[in-house]
């Protein structure tokens, strides 16, 4: 057995190494070393072991009998030993929770140990984290020994072990990077006011200066990008977009949409909704691909933005305008206050209730009934009209298309039989040109079944042409030589 000052040194190497309270471990064993001495003796009814802290002088007693440990035998030592290490590893699980609890939000390093299905398991040190697929970077791949950095989601106690959740996609992983990599965002010179990422893709970060002298986006750009790079190689190529905050809604929604130019942003709190009116050459810069800079800037604004061009935003007042104008108590005066409230079509109007037109309006609750039905019923008008057109619209569509198909049908057809009749007319050709021997079955015109007599022989008699000594002759040539042949004994 070990003697008091080994015994002491174990328990303090056991204490640092698994972050456990020391006072901790020494009940531990006590506890381990009573289940021996129960184990050693079944009728025991009572056993105390103590341990002393200073010297690590163990005593035991039985029923307040002295029992000396070393003479327990294996049995008991081997129940010693499991309640032990059972204790122990408790302890350091409880330990191992309490740390990491506190640590929730913050980002830790570690390196990739394996995979367990989609999920990466990564070694923390003391713990191992787990990487779920939904908390990953899409496009992003690791192998293992890799080193990783990753933020921690969340903590919470499993059977038989802490789980430690780790992210690379929340948007909080983002203001952590940059609190590491700008210096004056640590010191929180510059506040990060906003934030909205869809993770792998983009992220949209809205950033003030509580220095006067301190440029909150140059600060966190860094010179010649340096800061952001750092960020964005960290974050696997992620375009990271650095908005200037404002208080005003109107300005912080035209900083969210750039690059893309605004010209006019309207406001309606009722609703909640900015309608925003960018030029057609800007329009595909302000929704951005798949809608991604305008559906960003939302969630960074918290405003469900609107996206129009001048002609729509035009037709809609002139709509509004138009409807509201036949209702007695209706003049521009009150056309304007509705403007002026952000409702800029007759489907806003109706949005909003007849309630906040008479509190804002200070207008009567039966004109703002009726306000609010006319504004419904030529707004489903117009609806009914617009799907009509859109209707009537694809049906033409098709109805081109369809004649598009018929004429390339046509078309096709006519190419065809003009093909077949120029081949027609090609094999003609050749067959009136090629040379054929006199007597052949297939020649036109062909002397088969001739005799010697109907052919003529250089003792024929004159008028009927002798048969050539050219084995091959065209039919065209046979005739000419019988007309020649003709012609010279008419002349005798």
């Amino acid at each position: 057995m070990m003697n008091s000052v080994e015994f002491l040194r174990i328990v303090d190497s056991i204490c640092r190494d698994k972050n456990i309270d020391k006072e901790m471990v020494f009940i531990d064993l006590e506890a381990a070393m009573s289940s021996a001495v129960r184990k050693a003796y079944m009728q025991a009814e009572e056993v105390e072991v103590t341990i002393d802290r200073s010297n690590g002088v163990i005593t035991a007693t039985r029923d307040g009998e002295a029992v000396d440990m070393r003479m327990l035998g294996r049995i008991a030592a081997q129940t010693a030993k499991q309640v032990m290490i059972q204790k122990i590893r408790e302890a350091e699980r409880g330990s191992i929770f309490d740390e990491y609890s506190q640590r929730v939000g913050t980002i830790v390093t570690g390196t990739v140990l394996r995979f367990e299905g989609s999920s990466l398991i990564v070694n923390l040190g003391r713990a191992e984290g787990i990487l779920p697929r939904s908390e990953q970077i899409p496009g992003e791949s690791h192998h293992p020994g890799e080193r990783i950095r990753a933020m921690i989601l969340d903590v919470r106690e499993a059977p038989h072990q802490v789980k430690i959740v780790l992210t690379r996609t929340h948007p909080d992983y983002i203001r952590r990077l940059f609190e590491l990599e700008v210096p004056e965002v640590g010191e929180r010179t510059i506040e990060i006011r906003a934030l909205a990422r869809e993770a792998g893709y983009r992220t949209k970060v809205a950033v003030s200066s509580l220095d006067m002298k301190v440029d909150a986006v140059g600060a966190c750009v860094g010179v010649r990008g340096s800061r952001i790079r750092n960020i964005v190689d960290e974050l696997g190529g992620e375009k990271i977009d650095i908005v200037r905050w404002n208080e005003s809604s109107q300005v912080l929604i035209s900083n969210s949409l750039k690059p893309a130019e605004i010209q006019e942003t309207a406001l309606c709190f009722e609703l909640g909704r900015a309608t925003v009116v960018v030029v057609e050459d800007q329009l595909s810069l302000a929704i951005g691909k798949r809608g991604q800079n305008v559906r960003l800037a939302a969630r960074l604004t918290g405003w469900d933005l609107d996206i129009l061009t001048p002609a729509e935003y035009d037709r809609g007042l002139d709509e509004m305008e138009k409807s509201l104008k036949a209702i007695e108590g209706v003049d521009d005066v009150l056309l304007d206050k509705l403007l002026a409230m952000g409702m800029i079509s007759l489907s806003d109007v109706e949005e909003v209730g007849v309630e906040p037109l008479v509190k804002h309006l200070e207008i009567a609750e039966e004109l703002g009934e009726r306000i609010v039905a006319t504004a419904a019923e030529e707004a489903k008008r117009l609806a009914a009209e617009a799907a009509e057109a859109k209707a009537a619209e694809a049906a033409e569509a098709k109805r081109l298309a369809a004649e598009a198909e018929e004429a390339k049908a046509a078309e096709a057809a006519e190419d065809e039989g003009e093909e077949a009749a120029s081949e027609s007319v090609d094999t003609e050709a050749d067959v009136g040109d090629i040379p054929v021997r006199v007597g052949d079955p297939l020649a036109p015109g062909s002397l088969v079944g001739a005799t010697a007599g109907d052919l003529g022989t250089d003792d024929s008699p004159a008028g009927e042409p002798a048969l050539t000594e050219d084995p091959m002759l065209s039919v065209p040539q046979v005739a000419a030589e019988e007309s020649e042949s003709k012609e010279s004994c008419g002349d005798g």
